[in-house]
């Protein structure tokens, strides 16, 4: 069974619409969907936002549902000027950025476990996905919401991503993370712990983000909209491309 994690319903409503022979169970405040989609046993949840909601959700998913594999999905925005707004970022490493044990640590380094940062797992399968999402773009998202969010022409890239308990939103907090953190692209809340945990865990992880704003001072976009119109159905065409592989 796989599972399929985001901070936001909307995120994944897409995916919810398409579940099959769906079962449901309440566990943390949380709501966990099982069945199948695609031909492939899944169960869904959505988080809430941030390390700690989205770390006791992959805790719970990996304890109760006996899961092979989790895939996070979401929007971030990007710290990186070659990301425009409907690129999609496959994760490569993932780092806690608001992370400082020092000095009995480095900084970024997770205590005891001594990883400055945790990579993903099943890239190649996904980028290939992706990529296929991206060839029959039009096929899944509505041309005029496209518009209305100024995407033209999505790209692929993989790279390093950042998460930490802090919405980033202006320009001087951009140039902190990339003087800290050279090689992460996009930030966002909740990658990086859910990646801790499936390390811990032993239990693959990969994550696609969707780039919804450039996380300066313009990141003002209505995220409920671009998560429900644009990124829940980024997941649902990259995912059926994942599973139909």
């Amino acid at each position: 069974m796989i599972g399929i994690i985001s901070a936001m319903q909307e995120e994944i409503q897409a995916l919810l619409n398409e579940l099959k022979n769906v079962e449901t169970s309440e566990k943390g405040m949380r709501t966990y969907y099982t069945g199948t989609l695609f031909n492939t046993n899944v169960v869904l949840v959505f988080s809430r936002w941030g390390k700690v909601a989205s770390a006791a959700t992959t805790t719970q998913l990996i304890n109760d549902f006996n899961v092979d594999e989790i895939i996070f999905t979401g929007v971030a925005g990007a710290i990186h000027t070659n990301l425009n707004i409907g690129d999609v970022v496959i994760g490569k490493n993932l780092y806690q950025h608001d992370l400082n044990a020092s000095p009995f640590y480095k900084k970024f380094e997770i205590p005891i476990l001594k990883k400055e940062f945790l990579e993903t797992k099943n890239a190649t399968k996904l980028i290939e996905a992706t990529t296929n999402f991206i060839n029959t773009y039009n096929t899944y998202i509505n041309n005029e919401e496209a518009i209305a969010f100024d995407i033209t022409a999505p790209k692929i890239v993989f790279g390093d991503i950042a998460s930490g308990d802090k919405f980033i939103k202006s320009l001087k907090k951009i140039k902190k993370l990339n003087k800290a953190l050279p090689t992460a692209i996009c930030v966002e809340m909740e990658g990086a712990a859910v990646a801790q945990i499936c390390y811990e865990y032993e239990i693959p992880f990969s994550i696609i983000r969707i780039i919804s704003d450039k996380a300066n001072d313009n990141a003002t976009i209505d995220f409920s909209r671009f998560a429900n119109s644009i990124a829940s159905y980024y997941a649902l065409g990259i995912l059926k491309n994942y599973f139909n592989n």
